[in-house]
This record gives C-alpha cells, structure tokens and sequence, in this order.
C-alpha cells in the first residue's frame, strides 16, 4: 500500500525533478496526479526513467480530497492560493516556495539536521522546503554545530542560474550564443549580464542593504539549525546552469581542528566529503549535478579567529536545494506520521 501524491508544477525545473526523484527513490505511489497551470494542461509528462508519462491536469479544477501528499512548486502566488485549499482537504502539503518558510505554525525542514520539527505539521497541514542555497548549507553545517558548537558563519554564495527557473537558463544560453557570434547582448531575468559575468544581486533590496535571498539564509538557517548561530551571506549570480556553490568561514564555541571536521564531515548524513590537497582535489558545480549529496571540500583552519574553519559546499540546487529535500520530507512524513496501513 502506498500514498496517493500529487506534484503540483509538474512542467517546471523542479517540479520535473521532483517526478524524477520519486521515480528514482521508489517512493510508494497508489496514484500519481501531475498538475500546473492551464498553460500545461493536456502536456503529457515523464515519470523519471520509468516509461510512465501522466497528462498535466489544470491546478484550478483539482479537487485534493482523499489525496495524501502534494509536492508544490508553484511559486509563492500560487502557494497562497492553493496549499490552504489542499491542507483543508486533508493533503498534506511540502511547499517550495518562501511563503510560509518563517511562519511559526508551519515546519521548515531538512531531514539530516532537523526531523523532529516536522511533528508541529499537523497545525497548518503545511510544511515549508528551505531555500536552495540554505538547505546545503546546514547539511554541511549541522554536524559541526553538534560537535563543536557553531557562533558565527560568513557565507559568499555562487548560485547557478537555474535557481532563477528556465527563464535564468535561457537567458544564460542565449547571451553565450549571441557574445560569441557577435550579437547584442540583452539581458531581461537578470539585471545584468550574465553570461562570462557575475552578479552580486539576487531578490529584491532590502532597506539595510541586503538582498532577499541573503535574509532567507539567515533567517532560516536559525529556524532550521539553531537562531543563537549568527549568519552574513553575500548570494552572487553565477554563469554556471546548475550547481550552487558556497564558500563558508565558520567559528565555533569549541576548539575543532580541521582533521576533526573532516573525520566529523566523512561520517555525516547526506555530506561527500572529497579533500585532496592537490589539483582538482576537490568538487565543482558541474561534478555535482545529478547527485544527491551536499559535497564538501577544502576544510582548512582559519587563524584569523579563535576556533574557526574554511570550506567549500557544493550541490545540485535542483535536487538538494529544492525537488529532492521535498521528497526526503515526504519520505520523513510517512516514517513518522503517515504510516502505511494506518
């Protein structure tokens, strides 16, 4: 006996991965109802490798009564409508987008740092998936925080352009084509050039100076790990496809050598540690896509503070950093609450 599971954005970036994910993952699927927007409707979909395709229904005329699951990729507009439709009906909903990440009745979870908190679900039948940039990084995190005792953490992100959908990806394509061809380069998702460029800026400015994004990693890395740890993050725009990547300085409570953390790093759930110290000894964005693991490399000691590491984290943002954090959830709510044959 399985779930009967809806995934809502089914012809999106994530909403595609999240179909692959389940297929991959063998998650227990009575039925399977795909949907998105009346755009999509009638669009035939893959599930994962399975030779399986469904027909994308039209999210407006679904009824979610006696549905168990919904995977919702449907950015934060369509979330307000939607996922209190579904949760009244019994669905219960693991959300993607940032609407309900901070708020206190709704669990914000990722399944290696902070399982318990999923049990506080039941009071909005809604539980929220981080940010993608912060989800890799309390995995990396989380296991260090534990041995050691986090207090501070300086983050510079490098985000790949799928963090911004189909349209980041296209546009990142179509700048390359027309620089080498010696077209006009116009840019339209992003501010600025993207394509050989990087650009400081992701989300909207904030009135202190910072941008969204960066306040979601600092804001939800306290919900989520620990909101004694405190947390500055510059989030850049990279000309990378997929694969987030993160440069971490981090000073802890309590002595840690480097040979600890990776000794700690090498046994901790969803974390690769590979760390050579030599060429190529380490992981970069394109190594990462397609994988499941957070990857960790370059652990060295900072001597500028008392206490404190350097490393490198990088994973697949369409995977951990979205689709597959969302199924680990729904892999979480079963063990947990939605037991088979209950």
């Amino acid at each position: 006996m399985g779930y009967r599971v809806v995934v809502a954005g089914a012809t999106g970036n994530v909403g595609r991965e999240m179909l692959n994910i389940l297929a991959e993952r063998e998650f227990p699927i009575d039925d399977l109802a795909v949907l998105a927007s009346s755009r999509s409707t009638g669009d035939m979909v893959d599930f994962g490798e399975t030779g399986k395709q469904y027909k994308v229904q039209n999210i407006e005329h679904f009824d979610p009564t006696g549905w168990d699951i919904a995977l919702f990729a449907i950015g934060s507009e369509g979330s307000a409508i939607y996922a209190p439709k579904f949760a009244a009906a019994g669905c219960t909903v693991i959300d993607n987008a940032s609407l309900y990440r901070m708020d206190p009745d709704v669990p914000l979870i990722v399944p290696e740092v902070n399982p318990e908190a999923i049990d506080g679900y039941k009071a909005r039948n809604i539980i929220a998936n981080p940010n993608c940039s912060t989800a890799q990084m309390v995995v990396a995190l989380k296991p260090l925080h534990d041995a050691a005792k986090i207090k501070r953490v300086v983050v510079a992100t490098y985000q790949s352009v799928s963090g911004a959908g189909k349209a980041g990806m296209d546009e990142l394509f179509n700048q390359s084509r027309a620089i080498f061809v010696g077209d006009q380069v116009e840019a339209a998702k992003f501010t600025k050039q993207i394509a050989f460029n990087v650009i400081p800026h992701i989300d909207s400015f904030l009135d202190d100076g910072s941008t969204k994004e960066e306040w979601k990693m600092v804001a939800e890395t306290k919900k989520i790990l620990d909101p004694k740890v405190k947390v500055t993050a510059t989030c850049v725009r990279v000309p990378v496809f997929v694969g987030h990547s993160e440069a971490l300085n981090i000073e802890f409570e309590n002595e840690i050598s480097a040979e600890e953390a990776q000794d700690i790093l090498r046994e901790a759930p969803g974390v690769m540690l590979i760390d050579k110290r030599e060429d190529g000894g380490y992981v970069t964005p394109v190594e990462c896509v397609g994988d499941y693991a957070t990857f960790i490399s370059r652990v060295r000691e900072d001597s500028t503070v008392d206490n404190g590491l350097s490393l490198w984290c990088v994973s697949d943002n369409l995977r951990k950093g979205a689709a597959l954090n969302a199924v680990q959830i729904a892999e979480l709510l079963g063990r947990r609450h939605l037991k088979k044959g209950d």
